[in-house]
């Protein structure tokens, strides 16, 4: 079968060697960020209330996605502006970061046309920061006051897609759950309080003393592939 664009088909690995659609769900672009050729799957890190970065979030998870499934990723995340067209493009973004911030109504509104086009936001509160988190807690409410975050249980496809993962992970304690945005029966926005960001593998970024999820690897691999499939 022919694989006409990015966005459009992917193959996933062994133990789900199929040909999904994508491209139904985001505006696929004629040409990629970083002149990389058609086929690879991209991966944005968002720029989020004006300066925002979400540069303490490690893209080690695209290395293991490409290894461990027939998914052919970009090796790093490329930096876009929530607040632009660009994120259309993709179809998973990143999302973290410390203490407060606001989100302007631009990017409210583009955020909410990206979920409900099929894209998937992937939150996570750098060190566990108690204000980003109540920060980002807010912001949904505002952009999605029909679809509260709420627990995603461990069933959900998303936790066996590529790696079958029966428990969240923590360094510290008992790990909270992750929690989701459904829109149309799709989840459309994955959220850890605790933290995914996978700072060993972060150069220059450390979890501050905060708490982080152990097997945020598995877990964001997984994601990735929920991102391209559902």
């Amino acid at each position: 079968m022919t694989k006409p664009h990015l966005r459009i088909a992917f193959v996933l690995g062994a133990a789900a060697a199929v040909v999904l659609p994508v491209a139904a769900r985001l505006e696929s672009a004629t040409t990629q960020s970083g002149g990389e050729p058609d086929g690879i799957v991209q991966v944005a890190n968002l720029v989020y209330a004006g300066t925002k970065s979400s540069r303490c979030f490690s893209d080690h998870f695209l290395v293991k996605a490409e290894q461990e499934t027939a998914i052919s990723t970009s090796r790093r995340f490329h930096a876009v502006k929530l607040s632009s067209e660009s994120v259309y493009d993709f179809p998973l973004v990143v999302m973290t970061g410390e203490g407060d911030f606001t989100l302007s109504g631009a990017e409210r509104e583009n955020l909410r046309r990206y979920v409900e086009r099929g894209g998937l936001l992937l939150a996570s509160a750098g060190c566990s920061s108690t204000e980003w988190d109540r920060a980002f807690r807010r912001e949904m409410a505002t952009v999605f006051p029909n679809a509260p975050l709420r627990s995603i249980p461990m069933t959900h496809p998303m936790f066996h897609t590529v790696y079958d993962i029966p428990q969240l992970k923590a360094r510290h304690g008992t790990p909270r759950p992750l929690m989701g945005v459904s829109i149309g029966g799709r989840i459309g926005v994955v959220y850890s309080q605790d933290g995914l960001n996978d700072t060993p593998h972060s150069t220059g970024c450390c979890c501050c003393g905060g708490n982080e999820l152990s097997n945020a690897v598995e877990i964001n691999v997984n994601l990735l592939a929920y991102a391209v499939t559902w």
